[in-house]
């Protein structure tokens, strides 16, 4: 059995890393023939670079999401049975370490997952990401019973996917009087407190009880033993340190407190560990799951004092250790006192703890994991097949229009939000309007309900009022209802077209219908001037739906054809060996382009339409479908055609697009394949996406406002959300009858039925 380790590793200096090299170890020791094979992957913190031994294969840099796509191609082409990976959310890149999905999602072996902190109160990010580390492992390893609990209650993990094995201690001992003797602490009451240190620590808490313990036990010394931690260092110094030694003088206990700022090796914690006679961890907070420290000073039988934050509580229970509140000093005192006045009482303690000890060494704890991996190993099929969740209709969460209602006033929706709230400061803008008017149309024809009816009288009343004499539009409006502009972009004013001229066909009262007529007719003048590409193929579909209304205005028909041929006309003058596209790069809302050429042809059945449809549709799959999910053209740099595609930023209305041109494809031809690619485009939305983690906000009934480098984009502005529920109505379309068959499990026959908007 190859097992690969995911994590950080030694020597970068972080607990993690001693976990990650003790583990290896240990397995290495129970298998020396078997595990010769196994590798670790390790993770690079920025700006720093290591000599790591020979095990470390493959090294990922924690802020280069590429590097996680290799490792998983690299973990994949060699011969690896089963994955362990360390997780914490500050060791991976992105925003909550979201990185790590990408590598989790694309391995095809199994996965076991060591969870080394638990949130009670995680962060909508920290609770999604979790949960989908969860959803690809086969198993997760927590090292204290309250996280079972804790995974169970707030993450809705299944108990039998969690296993319970205790943090590893290191097999080594050294005799008290000895290291006492090296360290020169022969006559000394010696407290220790070692691991990086930070505020979070409360070490204050503990110099400020010494106060008293040295008037009564005068040969009483602190070691507190540790650098700062480098994240503190990072962004504020050697504030906190500074501020304990500020904190000695004024106490006078300069000869009772040794502050040692050093990264001890594994040898001289146990040497100091060894020499002491109580342990103390004083943290401020009970959110600690895990404490690799504490674990080590049980574990080797050490008296151990702790505030009771949710580690301590379990391990220090059965006379291990004892426990006093957070921040204070004067129980602590106490405490101190009676037991170095009694030393019956600190031996009692190191009974419990040296016998709970010899159940949690290195060797005992790799045995454990060794077996999880063996019993994956053999129950696992060799490539993890993944459900698709793209065919399963109950992956789909209730429509809601919450957020939509949210940024929406009596004068229109409000084109920008910052997280979940209307920011006013950027007002309303016309595309967002029209696309408003098109969801609640659709929204509609599915739910027949008031509160729509209510909000497309909203939207076509801006765009009404948007628009100038001669038929065009302005766009960009204040807060203050007074316009910024005087005529829109060329884009707004074919998506104003699209609306209308689907309120034409769709509206659902007669008043309603005449003003979207009048716009529309209003606007007809401008229709032929129009340059660019993807304003005229919007104004395609805005004719495509205007004649299902009115199927015998020649003239109408006629201008759809001459609008189809400036598109195809464009495409066949960029279009050249390796590239089948409209202009000279894949920019933003690429699907528009081909879905238009589709409801052209369906219009005038011109055979050139039908090709270029086909064949730049074909063109965009390739570079948009090829990982198993939507990887769309990231708006940051965009894909010029002499250059490299960009993956980040993505924007939910190309995955709009994509959504609607399956869709149209499938209507067109019947090929159920088209419905496929329908559902894993819509997916990217919930989660099937580069960095695999969801943009709809099941809280807020909101969408993101893209994927970036880092992230998600957690403002869920108009654009964003509306392009989610468009996409969704659409699927649903394809499920309801008559337009499809509602087919349980997530299975779908081929007597799907033709899916349609229209």
């Amino acid at each position: 059995m190859k097992i690969a380790f995911v994590g950080t590793y030694a020597p970068r200096r972080c607990g993690i890393g001693s976990f990650s090299q003790n583990l290896f170890e240990s397995i290495r020791n129970l298998a020396s023939s078997e595990a010769s094979e196994n590798l670790v992957i390790a993770i690079n913190d920025p700006d720093n670079v290591y000599t790591y031994p020979q095990e470390v294969k493959f090294v990922i840099e924690q802020e280069n999401h590429d590097s996680y796509l290799k490792a998983a191609d690299f973990i994949n082409n060699n011969g690896v049975d089963v994955c362990i990976v360390q997780h914490e959310f500050g060791i991976f890149g992105g925003q909550n370490g979201v990185f790590i999905l990408s590598l989790l999602h694309n391995l095809s072996i199994p996965v076991i997952t060591t969870f080394h902190t638990v949130l009670k109160k995680p962060s909508y990010n920290e609770s999604m990401i979790l949960k989908e580390i969860v959803r690809t492992a086969q198993k997760v390893v927590v090292m204290a019973n309250k996280a079972v609990s804790m995974l169970q209650d707030v993450y809705d993990v299944p108990l039998e996917k969690i296993h319970m094995i205790p943090h590893g201690v290191p097999g080594i001992r050294y005799d008290k009087t000895e290291v006492r003797q090296q360290l020169g602490l022969e006559d000394k009451s010696v407290l220790l407190t070692f691991g990086f240190i930070g505020r979070n620590k409360g070490i204050e808490t503990a110099i400020s009880a010494l106060s008293a313990v040295v008037k009564k036990y005068p040969n009483t010394v602190y070691i507190i033993l540790g650098k700062t931690h480098p994240n503190v260092v990072k962004h504020a110094g050697e504030e906190y340190r500074l501020f304990l030694h500020r904190l000695v003088k004024k106490l006078n206990l300069e000869d009772h407190v040794i502050f040692l700022n050093q990264y001890a090796s594994q040898d001289d914690l146990f040497k100091y560990l060894g020499a002491s006679d109580i342990y103390l961890t004083p943290y401020l907070h009970e959110a600690q799951i895990t404490s690799g420290t504490l674990s080590y000073a049980v574990g080797v039988g050490s008296a151990v004092i702790s505030t009771p934050y949710w580690h301590a509580v379990e391990l220090l229970a059965g006379g291990r250790g004892r426990l006093f509140n957070f921040n204070d000093n004067d129980e602590l005192s106490n405490l101190l006192i009676d037991l170095l006045a009694h030393p019956e009482k600190l031996e009692a303690m190191r009974h419990h703890a040296t016998e709970y000890g010899k159940g949690i060494t290195w060797a005992k704890t790799g045995n454990e994991y060794y077996k999880l991996a063996n019993y994956l190993v053999d129950n696992t099929p060799k490539l993890i097949i993944k459900k698709d969740p793209a065919l399963d209709l109950n992956i789909l969460p209730p429509l809601r229009f919450d957020h939509i209602e949210r940024l929406t006033d009596s004068t229109g929706i409000f084109q920008h939000a910052t997280y979940g709230i209307p920011n006013y400061n950027e007002g309303y803008c016309l595309d967002d309007n029209a696309r408003a008017l098109l969801m609640m149309l659709m929204a509609y024809k599915r739910t027949k309900s008031e509160k729509t009816i209510r909000c497309i009288a909203i939207y076509l009343g801006y765009i009404n009022y948007a628009q100038n004499s001669d038929g065009s539009f302005r766009n960009f409006m204040g807060f203050n209802r007074i316009f910024l502009d005087e005529v829109s972009s060329e884009d707004a004013f074919g998506r104003a077209i699209w609306a209308l001229g689907y309120a034409i066909a769709h509206s659902p009262i007669d008043a309603y219908y005449q003003i979207a007529r009048q716009l529309f007719f209003n606007a007809m003048p401008q229709f032929e001037k129009l340059q660019s590409i993807r304003s005229i193929a919007n104004t395609i579909i805005g004719l495509y739906y205007y004649l299902q209304d009115n199927p015998t205005d020649e003239g109408m028909i006629e201008l759809i054809r001459k609008l189809a041929i400036r598109l195809h006309d464009a495409y066949q003058i960029h279009r050249e060996e390796g590239w089948h596209w409209y202009e000279s790069l894949l920019a933003y809302d690429n699907g528009l382009l081909p879905l238009a050429m589709f409801y052209a042809v369906e219009i005038t059945a011109d055979k050139r339409f039908e090709e270029t449809a086909f064949e730049s549709m074909a063109f965009l799959e390739s570079h948009t479908l090829t990982k198993g999910h939507l990887s769309l053209i990231g708006n940051q740099n965009w894909y010029r055609q002499t250059d490299k595609p960009s993956t980040f930023s993505q924007q939910p209305i190309d995955a709009m697009a994509m959504v609607l041109l399956y869709l149209q494809a499938y209507n067109y031809c019947g090929e159920t394949r088209y419905l496929n690619l329908l559902y894993t485009s819509f997916m990217w939305f919930l989660g099937e996406n580069d960095l695999r983690i969801s943009l709809y906000d099941f809280e807020t009934h909101g969408c993101c406002d893209g994927l970036q480098p880092d992230g998600v984009n957690r403002n869920q502005g108009a654009e964003s959300t509306i392009a989610y529920i468009i996409s969704y109505l659409a699927v649903q379309y394809t499920f309801e009858k008559p337009y499809g068959k509602f087919i349980e499990n997530g299975d779908r026959t081929n007597d799907i039925r033709k899916a349609v908007i229209s």
